[in-house]
């Protein structure tokens, strides 16, 4: 660096202070979404405090048998599912927003959370399901397909001559009004029973969350996420244009066919197990761009830990509005997701 000028050095220094302030909010954002986990963890109708409950995962010897249950079975998993599912949806929103040029785009904006709710829809209402998949499964499995399908459409018309980003948000906004309509149409037959069981769970709930879905999804994030840091300089080259991208060597086409391929399997796992949860594959990513901008280095690590954070706490608040009762977390993030996105928009004009 000391054979720079005094200017290249200047702007060098300028470069690696925003890089550690970056790493330092990222850091930071991990710290606060693990401490709305551990809030969420200690939040809960019984009387068990979060002291006992974090002794109890270290020694289980030291609970009784209800309380183990509230630990194993109730509180840990219903905690993890809400932050993986939170961190999924919006890495989602976040590699969406980029491959789309849009910053509108989210799972739940383009359909893809609707057609989960079709698929779901099915397995509730007229029992079809995917042919060897067990009778427990077919409603996970179901809504995965469905939003696996609903995003492998929106790639194939990524794929048209002519088709650019603003036509496929346009193609998804038409998949989110056919897939209501499909499941409006499933309502309206449905018994009472199956109507029943199909509203709640287009509420979006963690509570049917078990240590074995939050395995799955848990792998799921783990394996996706480290692919899509591997490809975070080309996404952060494809915010300054398509043309600009490929001129440094990105193949956009083939960035463009696996971003959607991981946008789909976080989505459809995560929606699979706790039904449609709106806003989080939106803010969660507006949260990481006003914090660490566009270096998609810091973007994609902060969109899950922001997603992560907000989820977690819209946990919480489910449990403590109504005390004794929990309510579905899908009616909180989106009873709060709209202020929410209006103070973030605000915020974001006035530092412009």
């Amino acid at each position: 660096m000391s054979d720079l000028t005094a200017p290249a050095q200047s702007i060098v220094a300028g470069h690696l202070r925003r890089t550690r302030r970056r790493a330092a909010v990222v850091v930071l954002l991990g710290i606060a979404a693990i401490a709305a986990l551990q809030l969420d963890f200690g939040t809960g109708p019984s009387s068990l405090t979060t002291a006992e409950l974090l002794r109890g995962l270290f020694d289980p010897s030291s609970l009784g048998r209800s309380s183990a249950v509230i630990l194993w079975e109730i509180r840990l998993p219903q905690a993890l599912m809400a932050a993986l599912v939170g961190a999924a949806l919006a890495v989602a929103g976040a590699e969406l927003q980029t491959v789309l040029a849009n910053p509108l785009a989210s799972p739940f904006t383009l359909g893809m959370s609707s057609a989960a709710t079709f698929g779901a829809a099915l397995a509730i209402v007229l029992g079809i399901g995917i042919p060897g998949v067990p009778r427990i499964g077919i409603i996970s499995t179901n809504a995965f397909v469905f939003a696996f399908g609903s995003a492998l459409l929106i790639q194939v018309l990524g794929r048209l001559r002519g088709t650019d980003g603003q036509t496929q948000v346009l193609f998804g906004i038409a998949l989110f009004f056919t897939f209501n309509a499909l499941v409006a149409i499933m309502q309206f037959i449905a018994t009472e029973q199956a109507l029943q069981q199909l509203v709640f769970w287009t509420m979006g709930s963690v509570t049917r969350a078990n240590m074995q879905s939050v395995a799955v999804l848990g792998v799921v994030v783990v394996l996706t996420f480290p692919l899509a840091m591997a490809s975070s300089w080309q996404l952060t080259a494809l915010r300054l244009g398509q043309d600009r991208a490929s001129s440094f060597g990105v193949n956009v086409r083939r960035l463009k066919l696996f971003a959607l391929l991981r946008i789909s399997i976080l989505t459809g796992a995560a929606v699979a197990f706790v039904g449609t949860i709106a806003f989080i594959g939106l803010v969660g990513p507006h949260i990481a761009r006003l914090l660490v901008g566009e270096d998609h280095r810091f973007f994609l690590p902060a969109s899950a830990c922001a997603g992560a954070l907000v989820l977690s706490l819209a946990s919480c608040a489910s449990k403590l509005i109504i005390p004794g009762i929990v309510l579905p977390i899908g009616l909180v993030t989106s009873l709060i997701g709209v202020p929410f996105f209006l103070a973030l928009i605000l915020i974001r004009r006035g530092r412009e």
